[in-house]
């Protein structure tokens, strides 16, 4: 009895090197894509008053961690029983997101801003409604972010036993979610950190010009990371129609990959964002 008990432990140990190494393997598959789910979410997770960021930032979170239990065991079923349907899922996905990307950019360079609404920026931060929306918008974001980095994932254990897949799948999704929204707490509070630095200091030495340094940066890295968040959107989509679309995995071989799948991903972007608008007037008219 004692040699089957430990004869048990010895495979639950072997079981846990074997995760440890492919688990080491899919993150580093995944660290590109980590980067772009932390650019996108930081700022999906920023524009919030003070008091709101880590409420909203930890309801995103507990968003992302109900994604990846859906998506996990869904994955591990449909690689078992239907792959194909993997890929359907991942383009669909892809435009998803390039509809994001392109509609951003299209908000920026032809919607007009209105002055008189500049004296509500406030109020509006303060929105529950505007809130709410915001966070479901991030949880969607994040849920699709989430499928390519599951799958990327997947793709490094395939050869493995269903139970090392499963828990590779699992670790790899648990430190994506607490090492991006981690990460993105630390940014949205910079300034309270800064702030408490220059009350400390008394408005003098090293911690005051640091403290100085981390509010006056806040705003410029929030406006950086929306540029970065939106072309991360692009770079993503662009790299799912790429790698999972037959005929464009080929086209343009000569093309550097990041510009290939940025051109890409404003290009699916575009037919997102045109057939959208063709189906609400198609939907407006049937209203009439």
């Amino acid at each position: 009895m004692a040699s089957g008990f430990f004869a048990i432990l010895d495979d639950i140990a072997a079981l846990m090197d074997d995760v440890a190494v492919t688990a080491k393997i899919a993150t580093k598959k995944t660290a590109g894509i980590l980067g772009d789910d932390l650019a996108v979410n930081a700022e999906k997770s920023t524009g919030f008053v003070s008091n709101r960021e880590i409420p909203v930032l930890w309801a995103i979170t507990k968003g992302s961690f109900i994604n990846k239990l859906i998506i996990v065991p869904v994955t591990i079923l449909l690689n078992v029983f239907l792959p194909s349907a993997i890929i359907v899922i991942l383009i669909i996905g892809g435009f998803y997101l390039a509809f994001e990307g392109v509609e951003k950019i299209a908000e920026y360079f032809f919607h007009k801003k209105k002055p008189e609404k500049k004296l509500t920026v406030e109020v509006l931060k303060q929105d529950p409604d505007l809130e709410k929306v915001k966070i479901k918008s991030a949880i969607t974001t994040d849920f699709i972010l989430s499928v390519e980095i599951v799958i990327i994932a997947l793709s490094t254990v395939l050869d493995k036993s269903l139970s090392v897949q499963i828990l590779t799948l699992s670790v790899v999704s648990i430190l994506a979610t607490v090492g991006v929204y981690g990460i993105v707490a630390l940014i949205v509070r910079m300034d309270d950190f800064g702030y408490s630095l220059i009350k400390g200091s008394n408005n003098k030495g090293l911690f005051n010009a640091v403290g100085l340094l981390l509010v006056k940066s806040l705003p410029i890295v929030i406006r950086i990371l929306a540029v970065v968040g939106t072309i991360a959107l692009l770079l993503v989509s662009g790299g799912i129609f790429a790698h999972n679309i037959e005929f464009l995995h080929h086209i343009l071989p000569n093309w550097p990959t990041m510009l290939k799948e940025f051109v890409l991903g404003i290009v699916g972007g575009i037919i997102a964002l045109v057939s959208i608008a063709i189906v609400k007037k198609i939907i407006l008219l049937f209203k009439k």
